[in-house]
């Protein structure tokens, strides 16, 4: 909780509220029939458009709010291959990862995972950087990765955190894999431009969202989060 992150423990707070609202949404429709892109709902990723908007925070976040729930388990996966900072934010070493499984053919995914402390929550980390990653990402390999992590588990949600759209190119490979994305809006500080400019390169996925971080609806208690359908 000193880290601004939910907890289970942590007891009835606001920003234990805030996911609560926001998850339940992402649930509801996470296996729910798929899009006409025939995109799984319980693959979900978390962006926004530039850097320091909060979207990491918001993943582990929403990972750690699902967790908490009796019906699912939960894969967090670091897919902000460039500049990874799930590990670091958790106060952990780097790790192989997601980059390595994809290079070597040899890896299993179930040697790579994270179990923590938190029950129903496991962690995939970026692994080792590559100058070809969004060639790795929109791999054959990666397609076969995604799909069988969508469907081996019926209760399971994925959780992607991706790099940012307006920097990066692997953010719209990524994209092109999920049933539902939620782009995170620093408040009062990402202009409309570069909303409009992120919204338009997730055109092709039918469930976007919008949480909006770091607003202050409730001057003096804390800061918040807020919730819209895109």
């Amino acid at each position: 909780r000193d880290m601004g992150l939910v907890t289970a423990a942590g007891g009835r707070t606001l920003l234990v509220e805030d996911f609560r609202i926001i998850k339940r949404p992402l649930l509801k429709r996470a296996f729910a029939e798929r899009d006409e892109h025939d995109r799984p709902g319980n693959l979900i990723m978390i962006t926004s458009s530039l850097p320091g908007e909060g979207k990491t925070y918001c993943a582990i976040n929403l990972a750690m709010s699902i967790a908490m729930e009796l019906d699912h388990t939960v894969l967090l996966i670091d897919a902000d291959v460039a500049r990874p900072s799930i590990l670091r934010t958790l106060g952990l070493a780097a790790q192989p990862g997601l980059m390595d499984l994809l290079l070597d053919d040899k890896l299993e995914l179930v040697d790579l995972l994270l179990r923590t402390n938190v029950d129903k929550l496991s962690i995939l980390p970026a692994g080792t950087s590559s100058p070809r990653a969004t060639e790795l990402l929109a791999s054959q390999t990666m397609h076969t990765f995604v799909t069988e992590v969508a469907n081996r588990y019926p209760d399971r949600i994925v959780i992607f955190d991706s790099p940012p759209l307006l920097l990066t190119s692997e953010a719209q490979v990524l994209a092109s894999y999920m049933g539902q994305i939620a782009l995170v809006v620093e408040s009062e500080t990402t202009t409309q431009h570069a909303v409009k400019e992120s919204l338009r390169q997730l055109e092709s996925c039918s469930n976007v969202n919008i949480i909006f971080n770091k607003t202050r609806e409730f001057p003096g208690i804390e800061e918040t989060y807020d919730y819209h359908y895109g």
